[in-house]
């Protein structure tokens, strides 16, 4: 690997950093699905959720206000704000509303399927990637994983509310997964940060105002475990690890970079278990073994 190529020569500082950045990314993106569950459980999900977006965009855009870079043009804006939508009212306020109910390691697993749904969305869009036999047998396999993850609630009566969080949660990834298909097939000319920054904000304000809508607000608790989630996604989930996301994309190759995929559902487990005693036996642990297994791949085959 060479800096012509445009990465960080092996060995350097620079890749180091890079790597350094990597870790980052695997352990407080690892980590956001612990600090959701732990937020819901006093702060409504909207409200929740679109402070953390709205509060990390507006130190994001300062930050990039700074350093001179520009705004987008109303093209590209409107673009930005489709994929904000997507992938963070929508995917993520899926996420953030089902934990009220579903277990952080659980929501972690479903939506490390979202490599599946990009594939299937990909398969059906004119000029793009067709299914091939390694992404079938990826996808099969995986969702064989989410087969065993709730055989047990598949065999019995399911309670309502658990059952209307697991299905928000089979939606948020293909939310996302129709986020980062649209992107891809309507680039734009916008700094990444900037983007990202934009997406918050936007997402950020419409979840607000979802959260008016339904009536939150007197919901509101801010008790000290309530806001050291919200600040611990703020500053760790969204500033640091979006931050270290785009520094490592830009200086190792994506498909190294794609694999925090492969890491952040096994910490969101193991954390879930030991900070919060959330379920961990024989079949949780074959379950995630199987749906890492399809994600590899449908990964490897996309690669």
């Amino acid at each position: 690997m060479s800096q012509a190529d445009g990465y960080a020569v092996a060995g350097s500082r620079e890749t180091i950093k890079a790597y350094a950045a990597w870790g980052a990314v695997c352990l407080f993106w690892g980590t956001t699905y612990l600090a959701i569950r732990i937020g819901v459980r006093t702060l409504p999900p909207a409200l929740f959720a679109g402070t953390r977006f709205f509060v990390a965009g507006l130190v994001f855009l300062a930050y990039l206000k700074i350093r001179g870079v520009s705004l987008p043009d109303r093209r590209d804006l409107l673009h930005i704000a489709i994929v904000g939508i997507l992938l963070l009212v929508i995917a993520n306020g899926c996420v953030v509303w089902a934990e009220q109910w579903v277990p952080s390691g659980l929501a972690a697993l479903i939506v490390a399927t979202l490599p599946f749904w990009v594939s299937g969305i990909e398969a059906v869009v004119p000029s793009g990637n067709r299914l091939n036999v390694l992404k079938t047998l990826g996808i099969i396999i995986g969702f064989f994983g989410l087969v065993i993850l709730f055989e047990p609630e598949l065999k019995s009566s399911i309670d309502q509310a658990y059952l209307k969080g697991v299905l928000a949660l089979l939606f948020a990834p293909f939310s996302w997964a129709m986020g980062s298909v649209y992107s891809k097939y309507h680039p734009i000319r916008t700094a990444p940060l900037m983007a990202a920054a934009l997406q918050m904000v936007i997402a950020g304000i419409i979840l607000m105002l979802i959260g008016i809508i339904f009536n939150e607000v007197p919901r509101l608790d801010f008790n000290l475990e309530g806001l050291a989630a919200l600040v611990y996604l703020v500053i760790f989930g969204s500033i640091i690890g979006y931050g270290s996301f785009i520094y490592a994309l830009a200086k190792l190759p994506a498909a190294k970079v794609s694999m925090f995929a492969y890491v952040n559902p096994v910490i969101a487990v193991l954390l879930g278990w030991l900070i919060l005693g959330e379920p961990l036996d024989w079949r949780v642990a074959l379950a995630t073994a199987v749906i890492l297994l399809g994600v590899v791949l449908v990964q490897s085959a996309r690669a």
